[in-house]
């Protein structure tokens, strides 16, 4: 059935908030990391478990014994959990490195950049041939984050490099958290996946570091942070998308992304101090507009990626 144009507002409008969420989550993430000095370890044993646990309780409630068929065949079975391993718990480690070691602003810019490495793992890995659309995506892409990551000097970079890495290691693995559970939400409520995901996520990283054992300092600050990541990072915006996908299509939904980046630089500009010069703001423009030129071009040839 076609939406109103009412409709599609109200929807773009729940799928900014929910991006604005995500933008929120990244910045506290750098007030645990690096304010806070609290061990990575300790921090996604916590989130990913009492997120996992929220998750699948809320499953429960929606559908009952149901939330038990993406084990029911192999491909299912494997699908969720490769998006816990490869997906959910490479990406949450890799952010949160990605923003320990520098700041959370560039951070996301890097992981915003993940629809360009899932075409870019098409066209490597299953031979598809790019369009022109994605050449100049990449392209704009490239120079965005060139002048993100030096402040508009070639010669050096305004970042450690170690954290340039932790960053595209993020958007990599950003790319298989949206390619790896496909198969798994094709037959299963994608609330049930995340949930189980971030589960098993959250089983695995408490078997290397239990987050009841030796835990940092409980502090206010401590436990307002970790409950705002875990609200504000997984929860909330993933509920408010899947309700923003009842009013626009999903295609206009993702669109919206763009708003994540921009929140953690206004709130790091803000909180943290950060000095944002010309280049880097031409840069996470630039970015901004290489996603969207990637996923409009996407669109006009109806593929699916």
């Amino acid at each position: 059935m076609e939406k109103s144009s009412s409709q599609v507002m109200k929807g773009i409008i729940w799928a900014a908030v929910a991006s604005a969420m995500w933008g929120i989550s990244g910045t506290v993430l750098q007030l645990i990391s690096q304010n806070l000095a609290i061990p990575a370890t300790w921090m996604l044993s916590m989130r990913t478990f009492s997120a996992g646990v929220i998750l699948l309780v809320i499953s429960v409630f929606l559908y009952g014994k149901k939330i038990f068929n993406v084990f029911k065949t192999r491909a299912t079975a494997i699908s969720v959990i490769s998006y816990a391993i490869l997906g959910l718990m490479a990406n949450l480690l890799t952010f949160y490195y990605a923003i320990q070691t520098g700041n959370a602003s560039a951070a996301t810019i890097l992981q915003y950049l993940s629809p360009l490495f899932i075409v870019l793992g098409g066209i490597v890995f299953m031979h598809r041939r790019p369009f022109r659309s994605d050449i100049i995506a990449f392209v704009v892409a490239l120079i965005g984050v060139a002048l993100c990551i030096t402040r508009g000097n070639f010669t050096q970079l305004a970042l450690p490099f170690v954290s340039l890495l932790w960053g595209l290691g993020s958007g990599i693995t950003a790319a298989f958290y949206v390619v790896l559970p496909q198969r798994a939400a094709d037959e299963n409520p994608p609330i049930v996946v995340l949930g189980w995901g971030t589960m098993i996520a959250g089983v695995l990283f408490n078997l290397y570091r239990p987050f009841w054992v030796n835990p940092p300092h409980i502090t206010t600050t401590l436990v307002a942070s970790v409950a705002t990541v875990v609200l504000f990072g997984t929860i909330l915006p993933f509920g408010i998308l899947l309700h923003a996908t009842r009013y626009a299509p999903s295609d206009v939904v993702s669109i919206m992304d763009a708003v994540q980046p921009i929140t953690t630089s206004i709130l790091s500009v803000i909180f943290f101090k950060l000095n944002l010069n010309w280049a880097e703001i031409l840069g996470i423009i630039l970015v901004i507009i290489a996603v969207y030129i990637l996923q409009n071009g996407r669109r006009k040839h109806t593929i699916h990626y």
